[in-house]
């Protein structure tokens, strides 16, 4: 078997072979495991670094939430997120403090739900795209104030051009509570993302090459799992297709920053969308460090050198991945797996969730066969 990719995808569908007696190549052409997930501890402050980007883990899959505690202890945490709007500071997701803060009110559950309605988008019975979805989700104030400017910084297109999918994964609450997840399991591994996956590819079946490149290898296999860029695969060969990168700004500050884990920026003139100070996203041990780091995170194109993070979805732009995945489709001993080789953008429970069926599928028809 060759698994290429060796994050959460890769590592725990290797080990569900390995498990079953199954031996496996397990590759990725970066020099650490964990994909973007990866953490590793600044050598300055001592804090745990998520370096390319925040993860927090959030599932509601008893299964998923078992299965990464084999490997690992996880702390409780709590996501509370915050944004600067024109010189203020709100809370995320949209709650009850949100509104009263943002329209200078006092209403209770009942008169918020009301009055919310009122202001938004009736005309809007089935939204297609971001921009309807959030007018018909917020109204129009709030969804200015608080969606539009982060979205196009994010995406880097008009909202009016992204489906409506993307902000149904955002909650709207009449009540004070600001947990930015509803999901029942939630928490940050004590000791990093990394030491996870590794736990996870620990297994004398597993055989764990890093800077390698699948398309350097010469042997032949009798399946692969992909979980690069499924356009990759196939050299690329009928065009690109589009995702955003993230560039990081380090900041380093004695004491705490900003006070909280995530401050975003929706503000069009900010051209950052949103700053994370990561020794909040550890906060039992947050107190300890004299020092801070934080990064400014900037999203734009994904370029050929670029690491790619999310896939863009455009309205109606479906035709070149739907030209790959038919390509796929015909392959017999390949299977395209993870947030790049499905071309989703998947939360880390889900990418579990789905290597756990991948590997099950496989064994299943192997064992048929």
């Amino acid at each position: 078997m060759c698994i290429v990719g060796a994050g959460f995808t890769g590592a725990v569908i290797g080990r569900e072979l390995a498990e079953a007696g199954i031996a496996s190549l397990v590759i990725d052409e970066r020099s650490h495991v964990a994909g973007n997930c990866h953490t590793e501890r600044d050598a300055e402050s001592g804090v745990m670094i998520h370096r390319f980007g925040p993860h927090i883990f959030h599932t509601d899959s008893e299964r998923v939430w078992d299965y990464v505690r084999r490997f690992g202890e996880f702390k409780p945490y709590v996501n509370r997120v915050k944004t600067t709007v024109k010189g203020k500071v709100y809370s995320m997701p949209v709650n009850l403090h949100t509104i009263n803060q943002f329209f200078d009110t006092a209403l209770s559950p009942d008169e918020a739900r009301a009055f919310i309605t009122a202001k938004a988008r009736t005309d809007i019975e089935d939204p297609q795209t971001f921009e309807e979805q959030g007018m018909k989700f917020v109204g129009e104030e709030l969804y200015e104030a608080f969606f539009a400017g982060y979205t196009r910084k994010q995406w880097g297109i008009e909202p009016s051009a992204l489906p409506a999918s993307i902000l149904k994964r955002l909650p709207l609450r009449f009540n004070y509570d600001d947990n930015y997840f509803n999901h029942r399991f939630q928490g940050m591994p004590q000791d990093g993302y990394t030491q996870i996956v590794q736990g996870i590819l620990d297994h004398p079946l597993i055989e764990l090459h890093t800077e390698c490149r699948f398309e350097d290898l010469t042997e032949e296999f009798e399946h692969i799992f992909y979980s690069g860029p499924i356009d990759r695969y196939f050299n690329f060969d009928l065009g690109r297709l589009a995702y955003r990168t993230l560039d990081f700004e380090m900041i380093r500050a004695d004491g705490d920053y900003q006070g909280t884990a995530v401050m975003n920026y929706p503000d069009s003139d900010v051209p950052y969308t949103r700053i994370a100070e990561h020794k909040h996203f550890a906060p039992w041990e947050a107190g300890q460090m004299e020092k801070t780091v934080a990064f400014r995170e900037y999203s734009r194109a994904c370029g050929p050198d670029d690491i790619p993070y999310y896939p863009v979805n455009l309205v109606g732009g479906v035709d070149l991945l739907k030209a790959y995945q038919e390509r796929a489709a015909q392959l017999k001993n390949v299977t395209f797996a993870g947030r790049l080789g499905t071309y989703q953008y998947l939360d880390m429970d889900v990418t579990i969730d789905r290597a756990l069926d991948a590997a099950a599928a496989y064994l299943q028809q192997r064992a048929a066969a």
